[in-house]
């Protein structure tokens, strides 16, 4: 599909806006699932975490029948294949032979991490506008990049590798700069983050919102530049406005601060809205017991009847009807001390407070996210295997309580079908074998068991 303004994608249209620049809206109704927008990389850039692990064209992990090569020029770069090292080469070759010093300069390692992420990503921009490699697809990119709003600016662009460029592009750096800080996305693989990329059409077209009605997924192929496609979580209604998230929703106390240093807006989505009435949340409370029964009332509230079952609706739960004694859930820590006690609980095999947190963690995310939202499929997914767990252990420890084994069996079962609806919607992104494996094969044993 052509990242050409003047050929937008057949879902979409453009409109005057209050506040912003404009906005996409749908042409007609767009089902769920649907993709909305489909476009390649103009750049990405690897996370270190996952370097000599992915490829650093394609992105793709290396598997028993992949072997990753290292690039003997710089030493700091993999790759999956000569195809895909014949690919990045024109424009690593500007920067190859100088990657190794820059980055153990002084001037690199003084950076914060974030500040070196984004000197590597303006390297890697620089370097691809300057491999002189011309196709109509890069020029729309670059047109499209260039024609995107800069963002706030706080002191001197970043440094760079050192490279030779044109006259042009040695001119725009700055240009190019301000537009990338705030122009980037994190591309995941499974909902992890594992880089990030510039892809100029999607910046163009889709504000934000924390309540957005599309996402973004990423595929990646071995030999090919990562792609993102952009889905309809929900029915988006004709001439209404397509939005995808900017940053995690979740991030309630902080997104605002993000939005204005990093995008030079104020979001005013009906979630912040709400937030901002609070004027401030209220702070937590201390002890143990009193945390507790925050839990409780918070399950109490979202879910009346002690569970979910397949007949629930994951809507309608919205933060302007959170009772004013519920309002310190929206506390970042919050969140935080339950996804960790979650993840705590499952690994060490306390399976039964785990899915108790779990069902609290579920509470929170239907509060935050909207309908569909792809980490709500994921956090039922683990709440399947936690309950799986739990019946198999609960079968080896109480031989003769079938009613428990039963009773979690079931909870599994509403558990992955509700993931599935989720998931399913979504897709499939970024590496094989990802979560619709992990639930079909969860599928295949519960159908084994009574």
């Amino acid at each position: 599909m052509s990242s050409s303004l003047d050929e937008l994608p057949v879902h979409v249209r453009l409109e005057a806006h209050t506040t912003a620049r404009d906005k996409a809206v749908a042409v007609s109704d767009i089902s769920p699932g649907s993709i909305v927008l489909e476009v390649p990389s103009m750049v990405v850039l690897l996370l270190s975490s996952g370097k000599g692990r992915r490829c650093d064209f394609c992105l793709c992990s290396e598997a028993s029948e992949t072997r990753l090569a290292r690039c003997t020029g710089c030493a700091l770069y993999w790759y999956c294949g000569p195809q895909c090292q014949t690919l990045h080469w024109r424009s690593h070759k500007k920067v190859c032979k100088r990657l190794a010093s820059f980055t153990a300069s002084v001037d690199f390692q003084c950076l914060e991490a974030h500040e070196q992420l984004d000197a590597l990503l303006h390297t890697h921009l620089i370097a691809e506008i300057s491999s002189n490699v011309s196709s109509d697809v890069r020029e729309k990119q670059l047109s499209t990049f260039m024609s995107l709003l800069p963002g706030p600016q706080y002191g001197s662009p970043p440094v760079a590798c050192p490279m030779s460029v044109s006259v042009d592009v040695h001119q725009s750096l700055e240009d190019l700069f301000t537009r990338s800080g705030n122009n980037n996305f994190a591309i995941h693989s499974h909902l992890t983050t594992i880089a990030h990329g510039i892809f100029p059409l999607a910046s163009r077209l889709f504000n934000h919102s924390c309540l957005p009605n599309a996402a973004a997924r990423y595929v990646i192929r071995q030999g090919q530049s990562v792609r993102m496609e952009v889905v309809a979580l929900r029915k988006i209604k004709a001439t209404e406005e397509i939005c995808i998230p900017y940053v995690d929703p979740a991030l309630i106390e902080s997104r605002q601060q993000i939005f204005e240093l990093t995008y030079g807006f104020s979001c005013t989505c009906p979630s912040c809205n709400f937030i901002s009435t609070l004027g401030s949340i209220p702070s937590l409370p201390v002890s143990d017991a009193a945390l507790a029964e925050l839990d409780n009332t918070l399950q109490s509230f979202c879910f009346p009847s002690g569970d979910i079952d397949d007949r629930t609706l994951f809507v309608g739960l919205t933060l302007p009807g959170l009772p004013e004694n519920l309002h310190p859930v929206l506390r970042e820590s919050y969140l935080l001390r339950l996804t960790d006690a979650f993840s705590r609980s499952s690994h060490e095999g306390s399976y039964h407070i785990a899915l108790d947190v779990g069902l609290t963690v579920l509470a929170v995310y239907l509060l935050i996210y909207p309908e569909n939202y792809p980490q709500i499929g994921m956090h039922l997914l683990e709440m399947t295997k936690t309950a799986w767990n739990a019946a198999i252990v609960t079968e080896h420890d109480n031989v003769h309580d079938g009613f428990v084994k039963t009773s979690l069996l079931k909870r599994a079962r509403v558990y992955r079908n509700l993931a599935s609806n989720i998931l399913e919607l979504f897709g499939p992104e970024g590496d094989p074998a990802g979560p619709l494996e992990e639930l079909e094969v969860l599928k295949e044993l519960l159908d084994e068991e009574p």
